[in-house]
């Protein structure tokens, strides 16, 4: 009867850790998206400077993501300015006032070829 106790209470205590922690990473609201990255000045002529842009198809449709300024775009920019490569952005998506898709990236990379 210990035994059987003892294992209640050991998942009672794993479900309310994992009940805990799924809000917790849904909250923070990030997405990851892959695409070409290009440059929205260089390449795309969109920008009067350079910004990262992903370039997402989905369901024939494309759908440009705007990287926004900070340490992690400025440091990666240099992967793309001048060369298109297919990239991986996780972030946090929003549209802005303009309908123009968003996305504050934590961690950018290059997708390698296989």
């Amino acid at each position: 009867m210990k035994r059987i106790n003892n294992s209640l209470i050991a998942l009672f205590a794993g479900l309310l850790l994992v009940a805990l922690t799924v809000p917790a990473i849904a909250a923070d609201g990030e997405k990851t998206i892959t695409g070409m990255g290009k440059c929205a000045k260089c390449d795309m002529h969109k920008t009067d400077k350079c910004q990262n842009v992903v370039e997402v198809t989905k369901k024939g449709k494309v759908i440009d993501y705007y990287v926004m300024d900070n340490d992690v775009s400025k440091d990666f920019h240099k992967n793309i300015c001048k060369e298109n490569k297919t990239v991986k952005v996780t972030g946090v998506v929003k549209k802005d006032d303009d309908g123009k898709m968003e996305i504050t990236a934590s961690k950018i990379e290059v997708v390698e070829k296989k």
